[in-house]
């Protein structure tokens, strides 16, 4: 018995309806259209390009807290595991989002859709439901974390000994961090993809005692900024090159 353009397989003498009724609870009827346009929908989630892939397995308090002042979603908690995806093109985030949220019981903090690039975060305390969400989602779009894009550092510098107007300056500019001080160094870090500057600004905080002044993890390049005494900058800075060492030494050439 042929239903538009599906065999549900019905065949010999006895009440083709009979049967049909039977097996309806176990019977998915699909339309020839419909068919293909869940064929043309499977082909665009495998078309996704997985730019940033990052797991954070425990935000530090200051991260944690700077992510809160820029999250128009659920607010992350310091100790929950994130993970910070970024996949092009940007509409595409909707179903990567979609696919996460649906995988388990992690909840969306972030989700900016961009015209070239989307981006989202992830939260859960316990870190194996957001691991798992990140796994369905890799599945889905036929990748895997060794296919991300690499961490290319557009610009890393400390400078030492900030001048009263400098630090003026990027205290007006950025309003969501901590302040700097006069006198206190200041390690910057841009990458590219943008995503990659919050492990780096993770493992930094780990490491040392420094103030986190802002965190820009999108658009086209990242931007980190970090201040603090001259030796927990330089330790916080080598923590966070180290970070951004280990992700390209997953990640395909």
């Amino acid at each position: 018995m042929q239903i538009t353009g599906t065999d549900l397989g019905f065949s010999g003498s006895g009440s083709s309806l009979e049967a049909l009724q039977l097996s309806a609870a176990s019977c998915v009827i699909t339309t020839d259209s419909e068919g293909s346009r869940l064929a043309r929908q499977s082909s665009q989630v495998q078309s996704i390009e997985l730019r940033t892939y990052v797991f954070l397995d425990s935000l530090q308090p200051q991260l944690a807290a700077y992510m809160g002042t820029v999250s128009q979603g659920f607010l992350p908690i310091p100790g929950d595991a994130c993970l910070w995806l970024e996949v092009s093109p940007g509409m595409a985030v909707h179903r990567v989002t979609d696919i996460a949220l649906k995988a388990s019981t992690v909840r969306l903090g972030q989700m900016i859709v961009e015209r070239a690039f989307g981006s989202l975060a992830l939260y859960h305390r316990d870190q194996s439901n957001v691991l798992h969400s990140g796994d369905v989602v890799l599945e889905a779009i036929g990748s895997t974390v060794e296919q991300r894009s690499r961490c290319e550092v557009s610009w890393t510098e400390i400078i030492r000994a900030i001048t009263p107007d400098h630090a003026v300056l990027i205290n007006r500019q950025n309003r969501r961090g901590s302040m700097i001080q006069s006198g206190m160094s200041m390690f910057i870090l841009e990458t590219e993809p943008a995503g990659y500057v919050l492990i780096a600004a993770n493992e930094a905080e780990k490491a040392s005692n420094i103030t986190i002044v802002d965190v820009k993890a999108v658009g086209a390049f990242g931007r980190l900024t970090l201040a603090g005494r001259e030796g927990d900058v330089e330790e916080a800075a080598a923590a966070a090159m180290r970070a951004v060492d280990m992700v390209n030494r997953r990640a395909k050439a």
